[in-house]
């Protein structure tokens, strides 16, 4: 038909030539690196940014949700907060940013809790049967701890912009397919960049706050021990979990194998800052 678009089936190579170079000039434009652990990590935001994004986040589900404000229940649950971020100064005074640190206990039946980029925690009241005491507890909380300190989410984000801008570049470069093969492509590369990239990188982040939150905790004088016998409470009490490469964390058994690999250091550093105690 008169002035409809030929489609030749080739691939534009121009898109993708300017999508590597902005890759390379974004990821060496914007490296920071991973306290304590000292891993290169590309982070496009600053903590001042990250810190107001948490901040918001944070509020938004306070205000959604039944907060423990007192009583021993978020007595004890600040408590450790306190003793595990004064750890994290221990082992590294430039490890926290300053982060203005707030930490809530909410009333629900998840078994969750978070912190929030900039430090603001909360622990879900659902996730005390399975954390079964105070050692536990600390485990859960001191994971997630060091998620904030890592800036996990900031890199999240960053990754996440970089994989939308991939797919479009790569849209672009087909654009003179015909339309089933660009759906083809397209489709393959999503799962190729889901199953090959975010998911492990978000694997990556999980391991990465559970060997911090071990040394925070060990650091903070409880006991690490707990951390493994707490994952297997965690395993025994989930159902349907999918299989290792299509989700967000690791397997329970390999949260459990790796804290037994770190724990000889962990119960080091243990020794170290708190003796016998």
């Amino acid at each position: 038909m008169l002035g409809q678009r030929r489609r030749t089936g080739g691939i534009r190579w121009l898109p993708i030539l300017l999508f590597g170079g902005y890759f390379l000039y974004y990821y060496f434009a914007n490296q920071s690196e991973v306290p304590l652990t000292g891993r290169t990590q590309l982070v496009d935001i600053t903590r001042d940014q990250e810190m107001s994004l948490g901040y918001q986040a944070y509020q938004e589900v306070l205000q959604t949700e039944r907060v423990v404000r007192q009583g021993p229940l978020a007595q004890q649950v600040r408590g450790i907060a306190i003793r595990l971020i004064e750890a994290v100064r221990k082992l590294d005074p430039k490890a926290d940013p300053g982060f203005e640190w707030d930490v809530n206990v909410i009333e629900s039946p998840q078994a969750n809790a978070f912190a929030m980029p900039g430090g603001k925690i909360a622990v879900y009241t659902g996730i005390l049967p399975i954390t079964a005491n105070e050692d536990g507890l600390a485990a859960v909380m001191g994971h997630e701890i060091a998620h904030a300190i890592a800036r996990h989410g900031a890199e999240r984000m960053a990754y996440q912009k970089l994989v939308q801008m991939g797919s479009m570049a790569a849209g672009m470069a087909m654009s003179d397919m015909d339309p089933g093969t660009q759906r083809n492509v397209m489709a393959a590369l999503g799962a190729g960049s889901k199953y090959g990239v975010l998911l492990p990188f978000s694997r990556d982040h999980e391991s990465e706050a559970d060997r911090l939150g071990l040394m925070f905790a060990a650091a903070a004088c409880f006991d690490p021990t707990e951390a493994p016998r707490l994952w297997e409470r965690m395993a025994a009490a989930s159902k349907g979990a999918p299989p290792e490469f299509a989700s967000t964390h690791p397997s329970h058994d390999t949260r459990i194998r790796q804290l037994n690999e770190w724990m000889p250091q962990a119960l080091k550093i243990r020794e170290q800052y708190c003796g016998n105690r």
